[in-house]
């Protein structure tokens, strides 16, 4: 196996794990944002407040963006044993 692909595999894999948390992880920056704007205006300052609107919206998100995160996953996974199986039969 050569290094380029080994290279290539690696690629994406850090790709496809960008793609699949980047719906979280913009959720919560989000919410975060809002909360903390909140939080400016009305000078609530309780630290708490910010966690749990944070982990149910990145939770529902998570739910709504489950079905396409498994598919994604599955499709590299096959890909990659594609692969390790052509190069076996080298």
């Amino acid at each position: 196996m050569s290094t380029d692909i080994l290279v290539e595999v690696g690629r994406k894999a850090i790709w496809i794990t960008l793609m699949v948390s980047a719906p979280m992880l913009l959720t919560g920056m989000l919410v975060g944002l809002i909360i903390s704007i909140l939080q400016s205006v009305t000078q609530i300052q309780e630290i708490t407040l910010t966690f749990v609107p944070k982990i149910l919206a990145v939770f529902i998100v998570f739910l709504i963006a489950l079905p396409w995160i498994s598919s994604v996953l599955i499709v590299f996974t096959q890909d990659l044993f594609n692969q390790i199986l052509e190069f076996s039969r080298l």
